[in-house]
């Protein structure tokens, strides 16, 4: 519980920031904070100038320029927002209500298809992951309704976008609308009656992939060659970043051999892999670093994956992940879960990770994965004004966030849960 003291701090810097909202709501002077900016050492009592939503300065002491708002956040912590790898925030509100779901498409090979567009910036969701510090997050499309309709498995299901957790339209929303080509590596299952038929569905499947990218390859030489009887095919024009490396491909493998299998295919098509969601590495870890492939993880407070595997193999394989050199992300890849990716983080520094990296994945490692690393991911000058006022440690549960900014604004943390607690609390 708050002292009279801090609780009117608190209020009158809340009073402060609310009155951003009248004009001028993206610059602001924020003064007496320690600044955590992901690239250097933490600052004391520092500030922190924000104009047109982008940080100007950071430093000891700094003037405020004439009419510029001044918020004192004495006592308080700036971090930059964390940065989800994997949700389907915007896309997929419930679950179980097929209307209220647009996060996958009929197709097998759908690689036209930009997540973008489809986000629903309205979504409760958003508030939800906000009031725990999640500033942006990367919405991938799925399978959900391919499948739920009768289609075929999605193989490529379009791409990824990493986007803001906040704005009035999607566009606004967007940090980067084509971030990753998805590709689901279809799966192998093992000790199981069956095996030989399921091994030939798995190398046919790998097939198919291979002869979509072989050709999107002939497509691509066809264009350059012209010719007026040349048309423009919209799948395969969508491949011709992939082809180029503009446009990595995220590609979903849980297990080793798939995940050898999916490095394999990446080096054959000479295309830039991001592996999504491993649930073991073995020796493919050393595979990856070689070929200097990043890891977006899944959530660390999961069950193991085989019945007989330890029961922290989830909670260590970041760490596992760490000491192979390669760069790591979290991905929760659930709506529902969003909302505890620090917790992810900070049970894998409770098992092995450091402290700084478990941050670093949350932050400037997610933004340069999803080719944002000039724009987010850490405080600094010129970067988008994307940052977190806490209490304390963000990683602990006990930890507050006083304020959020996406974009130099001020974002409301009330939600749903929130208005619950209050009504209830206020209960005659």
């Amino acid at each position: 519980m708050m002292s009279g003291r801090t609780s009117f701090k608190f209020s009158l810097f809340l009073a402060c920031a609310a009155s951003l909202a009248a004009s001028d709501a993206d610059t602001l002077l924020l003064r007496n904070v320690d600044v955590y900016p992901m690239i250097g050492p933490r600052l004391t009592a520092a500030s922190i100038l924000v104009q047109d939503g982008k940080i100007a300065l950071i430093g000891a002491k700094i003037a405020a320029p004439k009419g510029v708002r001044i918020v004192d956040g004495q006592g308080l912590r700036a971090y930059p927002g964390l940065i989800d790898s994997g949700t389907e925030l915007g896309l997929a509100e419930i679950a179980d209500l097929r209307v209220t779901v647009d996060s996958g498409e009929l197709g097998a090979f759908m690689p036209q298809l930009r997540a973008l567009t489809a986000v629903n910036p309205d979504s409760e969701h958003f508030r939800v992951v906000r009031a725990n510090g999640i500033t942006s997050v990367v919405t991938f499309p799925s399978t959900e309704n391919g499948e739920r309709n009768g289609g075929e498995r999605q193989i490529v299901a379009g791409q990824a976008a990493l986007i803001h957790a906040a704005g009035w339209t999607w566009e606004e929303m967007a940090v980067n609308g084509s971030a990753a080509l998805l590709l689901i590596f279809p799966s192998l299952p093992v000790n199981q009656p069956g095996f030989a038929e399921a091994k030939r569905t798995y190398d046919r499947e790998i097939q198919q992939i291979d002869e979509f990218f072989d050709q999107a390859r002939r497509y691509e030489r066809a264009k350059t060659a012209g010719g007026s009887n040349f048309k423009i095919d919209l799948k395969l024009e969508a491949m011709l970043p992939v082809l180029d490396s503009r446009l990595p491909v995220a590609i979903s493998a849980e297990r080793e051999p798939a995940i050898s299998d999916a490095i394999e295919f990446a080096g054959r098509q000479k295309i830039r892999m991001i592996l999504l969601a491993p649930r073991e590495l073995g020796k493919a870890a050393a595979k990856l670093k070689e070929r200097n492939i990043p890891v977006v993880l899944g959530r660390t407070l999961d069950l193991p994956l085989h019945e007989d595997d330890p029961y922290d193999s989830a909670f260590t394989l970041p760490a596992q992940a760490w000491r192979a050199g390669l760069k790591i992300a979290f991905g929760t890849f659930d709506n529902e879960f969003v909302r505890d990716l620090p917790y992810n983080a900070a049970t894998a520094v409770a098992y092995g990770l450091p402290y700084e990296e478990a941050l670093k994945a949350v932050t400037i490692n997610a933004a340069e994965i999803w080719g944002a690393g000039g724009q987010i991911g850490s405080l600094e000058k010129g970067k988008w004004a994307d940052m977190m006022l806490t209490d304390g440690d963000p990683f602990e549960t006990r930890t507050q966030i006083k304020a959020l900014f996406i974009k130099g604004r001020e974002v409301d943390l009330k939600n749903r849960q929130t208005q619950l607690y209050e009504k209830y609390l206020n209960r005659p």
